[in-house]
């Protein structure tokens, strides 16, 4: 089994490959003040719930956007499996042509994202990431990314609109009824949802026009499966396109 672990702002997303079914996935909230005996705990406790124990791990691969935690992961895998995890960064093979001013900048979890999508789809691409922010990333025809944009994402805008308003509630994200919306719950869920999914299409469509043709547009993250079927845009949803990136890339630097 392969071990692949997207690190994010807001939460550690980790999956187990036998081949290439994901056997399991779990979630642990990223928190920068735990040790890498307190990881290592973490991860235990998710193997022991999937039935899996720590020599079944042949391998593992780390995609982090936030380098406080990314060292404590790496040594508590080590710690369990005594495997040590590749890294997304520098040194590690991806394949992917980056026509970016600082290619060094690009998130490991959008690397992993371009891998994937470019395995299953043919460019052009626009891959939509939601999760504590929203990414947009565009792939041309020929595979190579030429940057996107980053915009607040949706549980970020909500917690602001709750936080600097005095009388707004907190809401869950359910489909909002109407755009017109009848109460003050309704009118935020208009608002953070709809507006959401019509930012998407929006950038979209101004992205396809830069790039002059139609793109596949495939959505990614936590936050898209509230989103996406509020879009009038044709999205394809892959929950796992991260981790099926870790995956590819796993095996090609492993093979290399």
């Amino acid at each position: 089994m392969i071990l692949t672990v997207d690190i994010g702002n807001s939460h550690i997303v980790l999956g187990g490959f036998r081949e290439d079914d994901l056997c399991f996935q779990a979630r642990l909230q990223t928190e920068t003040r735990k040790t890498s005996d307190q990881f290592c705990v973490d991860l235990k406790i998710l193997l022991d719930v999937n039935d899996i124990s720590p020599d079944q791990i042949e391998g593992a691969i780390i995609a982090s956007v936030v380098p406080q935690v990314l060292n404590n992961i790496r040594s508590a895998i080590y710690k369990l499996t005594g495997k040590h995890a590749l890294v997304v960064g520098p040194g590690l093979k991806t394949g992917l042509n980056l026509l970016l001013e600082n290619p060094g900048q690009t998130g490991a979890d959008l690397v992993a994202a371009d891998v994937a999508a470019l395995r299953t789809h043919k460019p052009p691409l626009i891959l939509i990431d939601m999760g504590t922010a929203t990414t947009i990333s565009v792939l041309d025809k020929n595979g190579a990314h030429i940057g996107g944009c980053i915009c607040p994402g949706v549980q970020i805008s909500l917690d602001a609109l709750m936080e600097r308003t005095a009388l707004l509630p907190g809401i869950q994200l359910d489909k909002p009824k109407k755009a017109i919306g009848r109460n003050t719950v309704d009118a935020m869920r208009s608002g953070v949802l709809l507006g959401a999914a019509f930012m998407l299409d929006g950038m979209v469509a101004r992205m396809e026009a830069e790039l002059g043709q139609k793109a596949t547009v495939i959505a990614t993250g936590g936050i898209a499966q509230f989103i996406i079927p509020l879009c009038a845009t044709p999205i394809v949803y892959d929950k796992d396109l991260v981790l099926k990136g870790l995956l590819f890339l796993y095996r090609e630097n492993r093979r290399g």
